[in-house]
């Protein structure tokens, strides 16, 4: 598989861009455990084009994530255009846009789901987008459409293709279906079958293991998956993925003691790309995930929850035996 020119290999593994999530500690873990690609969280257009310093340092990253792209939002067009000149100033390997986020604090700003109301606004926007990019490659992530009575995914994958995008993942869920019910996987391989359509398909909806990734692959025929809520606090998953897809083996789970010192390796990686304060404070998001299903992990993960510093939450993490619980009490 190919966008514009980064070569993926075949069946490639993609890391979804996810808020609050994949920072560039992350993505480091998972492109160290196989993701053939990452992204940024989506970074608001409007946020970029006034040099908003979060906004600026959600766009830096390592050498070692590449390839890498920054995903942008956002309900206006020159916005989005200034943003994606910031963007392709920060040297990422291709620019994505948002047209799939169901939150309502940005769809009524017009952006993310939003666009898929108004088709011509999506066309436009693309535009703009292809355009101030300067020939980097652009992706796009959308959803199915509005609700059921706006499916027009088809329509859409032809019109994106046309204007120059390179590759679309589709989340298999309406904006109406939010993150609700069973993502439908039969529009992925209505849309893979989609006549005059070449440009690679990458699927995204409910895929958390080795088996749904291959599941995924065999009954649609996209051209790649991405994984989301499935690889937090299990960046092994792209590993494992990528073994039973070669093999059709199952590697074993990691142990817990990998689960700790992965976890423990992410927390220094944050503090030190985020500083201390905020390396601890957004690394929270994770632990529930790393220490599901060990024995006494809630306690665990509860005294962790209450440290702001690093240095105890390592000794907590590296020190950690299942038997000695009684220590945290």
């Amino acid at each position: 598989m190919k966008i514009g020119n980064i070569l993926l290999g075949n069946k490639p593994l993609f890391l979804a861009p996810m808020e609050d999530v994949t920072d560039s500690p992350f993505r480091q873990i998972c492109r160290r455990m196989g993701a053939d690609i990452v992204y940024t969280e989506f970074i608001s257009s409007e946020a970029i084009i006034r040099d908003s310093d979060i906004a600026i340092h959600k766009m830096q990253f390592e050498e070692e994530e590449r390839p890498f792209g920054i995903q942008i939002f956002g309900g206006r067009e020159e916005a989005m255009e200034g943003a994606a000149k910031v963007a392709l100033a920060n040297n990422p390997d291709l620019i994505d846009i948002n047209f799939g986020c169901p939150v309502f604090k940005i769809v009524k700003k017009g952006a993310g789901s939003a666009c898929l109301k108004d088709l011509g606004m999506m066309e436009r926007m693309t535009a703009t987008v292809v355009n101030a990019a300067g020939g980097l490659p652009v992706t796009v992530k959308t959803r199915l459409g509005w609700d059921d009575n706006t499916i027009r995914i088809q329509e859409v994958a032809l019109m994106l293709q046309h204007l120059g995008v390179k590759a679309l993942t589709v989340h298999a869920r309406t904006r109406a279906q939010k993150y609700k019910g069973e993502a439908r996987w039969e529009w992925l391989k209505k849309l893979k079958q989609t006549p005059g359509l070449e440009i690679p398909v990458i699927g995204n909806g409910d895929v958390t293991s080795p088996h749904l990734v291959k599941k995924m692959f065999d009954e649609t025929g996209v051209d790649g998956v991405m994984i989301g809520r499935g690889a937090i606090g299990n960046p092994w998953i792209f590993r494992q993925s990528r073994h039973y897809l070669e093999t059709g083996e199952l590697l074993p789970e990691a142990t817990i003691q990998e689960r700790l010192e992965l976890c423990a390796e992410q927390l220094r990686l944050s503090v030190d790309h985020h500083g201390e304060r905020y390396g601890v404070i957004i690394m929270k998001k994770h632990y529930g995930q790393y220490l599901k299903g060990i024995r006494n992990g809630k306690k665990l993960r509860a005294a962790i929850m209450d440290e702001k510093e690093m240095a105890p939450i390592l000794e907590l993490l590296l020190n950690f035996r299942e038997e000695e619980i009684f220590a945290l009490a």
